[in-house]
């Protein structure tokens, strides 16, 4: 009964130490196989609409509401923006260089050219800067994941 016990709490310590240093947002992660930001960059029309999981550094987190943040992929100066309902998730700022496992759905973004402008316009009022209308070319397709769950880990 002594050694059962003695056991019990090795697994109870070593468990509280393994989450000591992850952080969950939103839903439980419920996907075992991570599909490499590479490969939704690769052929990103084959992944919309399909839940992943995805993996990587934390390169920059929404400083007005933590609704995104952007990964970086396993292919240098690759990165993919993990995007949430305003409220729904909050992503920290001190995730930043931190890792973080996502599971969400990809989706793909058409902007006309008078979208990026009233975009530039929003954010530039936001950082308190100039924007020049001109600057703008466009329309654009991006791809980035609608995080439904997070963990991020120390």
């Amino acid at each position: 009964m002594k050694k059962m016990c003695a056991v019990f709490v090795l697994v109870l310590i070593s468990t509280l130490v393994v989450s000591a240093g992850q952080k969950e947002y939103g839903k439980k992660i419920t996907l075992k196989e991570k599909t490499k930001i590479s490969s939704i960059l690769q052929t990103p029309d084959k992944f919309v609409g399909k839940k992943v999981l995805v993996g990587g550094t934390i390169l920059a987190v929404c400083d007005k509401r933590g609704c995104w943040m952007e990964l970086a992929s396993d292919k240098e100066s690759q990165k993919i923006k993990i995007k949430v309902k305003d409220g729904e998730i909050v992503f920290p700022l001190t995730g930043i260089g931190k890792t973080a496992l996502v599971e969400g759905e990809v989706q793909k973004i058409s902007m006309t050219k008078e979208d990026l402008i009233k975009q530039g316009k929003h954010e530039a009022e936001e950082q308190k800067t100039k924007f020049d209308p001109n600057s703008v070319k466009g329309p654009i397709t991006y791809y980035q994941i609608k995080g439904l769950g997070a963990v991020i880990t120390d």
